[in-house]
């Protein structure tokens, strides 16, 4: 039986950084799948692996891009702040870690939409 005061570690920005972390790893574990598919083309021939190369030149492709970059980001990031709470010397700073790697995510996600742009 739940009480209801299990439901205020769901405000909590550890949680949400959990969360975050969760759902990119899950998002990356999708992806891999089709990420192999799109490569396997290269197996059918090079105008295989061509005609699939200009299908993916659409914006719905350079949108999932941006968005993958972003997943890969947002769980690296993840992963790092992870580890750096269970094997720094330091262990008050867990707000400072989950703003450093929100921040980091935007950051790639930011610059990578920038070379989309150019």
């Amino acid at each position: 039986m739940r009480r209801a005061s299990d439901w205020r570690a769901h405000r909590h920005p550890s949680w949400w950084a959990f969360v975050a972390h969760r759902v990119s790893g899950l998002a990356l574990a999708i992806f891999l799948p089709l990420h192999f598919l799109a490569l396997s083309t290269a197996l059918r021939g090079d105008a295989a692996l061509d005609g699939f190369l200009r299908y993916t030149e659409r914006p719905l492709f350079k949108v999932a891009e941006w968005g993958l970059v972003v997943l890969l980001a947002v769980h690296l990031a993840g992963g790092v702040r992870i580890l750096m709470i269970e094997f720094a010397p330091w262990s008050g700073l867990r707000k400072d870690f989950i703003a450093l790697t929100c921040g980091a995510g935007i950051v790639a996600g930011l610059a990578f939409a920038l070379a989309l742009l150019h």
